[in-house]
């Protein structure tokens, strides 16, 4: 696949796209495509080009396409759209910001045959970061031509299996990751112990994030057929969808029409449950509808109802009049979401700030939000500290050797590279300028690529580090460390609630959990923060416990959010 730093924008009477390797020494303005992509956006103002951009894009599209339930690919697909519409925007920014174009603009001529969609570099080992190619720029701004083949590459093991056992139950639940599941199964439990079946479609295109199978009888699970999720293919053009019509970044002139066949080649060639091609959106359809229809729920309930798959579900279930409920799975922070995203009529926070932002995030009149906590957090009433402690030095001391006085867990994240290995180095250098002796115990996210952490190896000389299995990750170890670093894994507000202290990455251009404004976690800008904050808690063994107000403020926790949810779903009225 080509990659935006295949290519130099440059003038030579008129803006020109050139492979990088092709182009002669010259005096003419020219200039990289990776360097145009290094450059720093505004969030805020990104964030109002794309609204204006996505308005558009709506207005334009009178008379959408629909699956043979109703869904327009515009309301499933609004995900990864946005984020598809947010690079062209950050794009074009990067152009203005450049004197030399910002001085004399205008459409850009690029070779035929150009990709106009690509992957960018993300530590995920199966979500897939789409964006615009330099020469999908270059077709938006009106470049001559047609649209060529995409630069996607569906490099997917597929889930094997695919049950059709469908029986009656009272509550159908959806999940494509380990979160998901972890997150639902412990409801789907206390619905059993209520005397209630459940049905659990497992949509997981990764078998890594596949549901294990439960022991408990009166839960079922059903694999989605892995044909499914295998098809590719786009969305029909409608006459409407190829009016011409326009929209301004800046100085630059979008073609909205050409937006929108941008947008076709996505969904024709995406592929996976987080974001299913058009043609494996109308097949999942299809199937909910058979299993909803022999089921018949009460209650739908959904880890995820913004993506594809769950705001497709949750049409799905509306149109059989079952109640639906989200249960946030992760984390959220301020700022992450730009429109109303959620789509269920009940949505279950994790604490009193969550439910400031669902009141804003919500698209029904009727949506109702509850503070119930974190069904996975229940199970921490029993957590091991002595066990965790101990796998922990097990890990770091292989040899039986003497283990750190003091042991960090790093919760990782499935970040793009680039971001990875800048928290990575601030870290490191943190850690070696302590002057007390700690160890580090690195947890790869369950989505991160295995191989995402590969290049720590050359850069932990001198400190003792370790990397936790798979099935462990920061979740079954994080009781026994002295610290707990993170971005924004939800880890961090399982390490707050045990009081296990937070370390939360504040770098620049990141969004963190916020637990620091809480009095919750100490925010660490740069490796002097992080250093500083490890020296004053080698220092002070005995640390004050985070207040209990502040911990229901970022989640309520009880030990009982599992059934209070699921005498949500069983309750007889919404």
């Amino acid at each position: 696949m080509t990659t935006s730093s295949d290519f130099t924008l440059t003038f030579t009477g008129r803006w020109t796209l050139v492979r990088t390797d092709e182009l002669t020494s010259s005096t003419a303005p020219h200039i990289t495509t990776r360097e145009l992509d290094e450059g720093k956006a505004d969030s805020e103002e990104v964030g109002q080009h794309v609204e204006q951009v996505m308005k558009a894009l709506e207005s334009l599209v009178q008379e959408p396409v629909t699956t043979p339930g109703g869904a327009s690919w515009l309301y499933v697909h609004q995900v990864p759209v946005r984020r598809l519409v947010s690079q062209v925007v950050r794009k074009l920014l990067a152009l203005s910001a450049w004197s030399p174009f910002a001085a004399r603009p205008g459409s850009i001529a690029t070779m035929p045959g150009q990709a106009l969609i690509g992957e960018r570099d993300s530590s995920a080992q199966e979500y897939r970061s789409y964006t615009v190619t330099w020469p999908g720029i270059a077709y938006l701004l009106g470049a001559e031509g047609s649209p060529a083949p995409v630069g996607l590459m569906p490099s997917f093991t597929y889930a094997r299996g695919g049950g059709s056992i469908s029986p009656r139950a009272a509550v159908v639940a959806l999940s494509w990751s380990s979160r998901h599941a972890q997150t639902l199964l412990p409801v789907l439990t206390e619905v059993s112990r209520r005397g209630q079946r459940s049905l659990l479609l497992d949509l997981a295109t990764d078998p890594t994030q596949r549901c294990p199978e439960p022991e408990n009888p009166l839960i079922t699970v059903c694999r989605i057929p892995e044909p499914h999720l295998l098809a590719s293919g786009g969305v029909p053009r409608t006459s409407s969808e190829a009016n011409s019509g326009f929209v301004m970044v800046g100085a630059h002139l979008i073609l909205l029409d050409r937006l929108v066949d941008l947008v076709a080649c996505l969904l024709e060639h995406s592929a996976g449950s987080t974001q299913p091609s058009w043609c494996a959106t109308v097949n999942v359809e299809a199937w909910l509808d058979g299993i909803l229809a022999t089921a018949r729920p009460v209650t739908v309930l959904v880890g995820n109802d913004t993506s594809p798959l769950g705001a497709l579900a949750v049409h799905a279930a509306d149109r059989i009049g079952a109640r639906t409920v989200y249960v946030q799975h992760g984390a959220w922070v301020s700022g992450a979401v730009a429109w109303p995203a959620l789509h269920c009529r009940h949505t279950v926070v994790m604490g009193e700030r969550d439910a400031a932002l669902a009141a804003n995030w919500v698209r029904r009149a009727d949506a109702e939000i509850h503070v119930l906590g974190q069904p996975r957090f229940d199970a921490l009433t029993l957590v091991d500290r002595p066990s965790q402690r101990r796998y922990l030095e097990r890990l770091l001391t292989p040899e039986g050797g003497r283990a750190p006085e003091r042991i960090a867990v790093w919760a990782c994240q499935p970040f793009s590279w680039d971001r990875l290995h800048a928290q990575a180095e601030t870290l490191l250098r943190g850690m070696r300028a302590v002057r007390e002796e700690w160890g580090l115990v690195i947890a790869p996210h369950p989505a991160q690529d295995p191989r995402a952490l590969d290049f720590l190896s050359e850069r932990t000389e001198a400190l003792r580090t370790a990397v936790t299995d798979a099935e462990t990750g920061a979740r079954g170890c994080l009781a026994g460390a002295d610290a707990v670093v993170t971005v924004s894994s939800t880890c961090g507000i399982e390490a707050m609630l045990l009081n296990v202290p937070v370390l939360e990455l504040h770098l620049p251009g990141e969004r963190t959990l916020g637990l620091a404004e809480y009095q919750a976690a100490h925010a660490c800008t740069d490796a002097v923060d992080i250093a500083a904050t490890l020296s004053h808690l080698a220092e002070s063994p005995h640390r004050t416990p985070v207040s209990d107000r502040a911990k229901n403020a970022v989640c309520r926790w009880t030990g009982t959010t599992a059934v209070a949810i699921a005498e949500l779903a069983l309750s007889p009225s919404s």
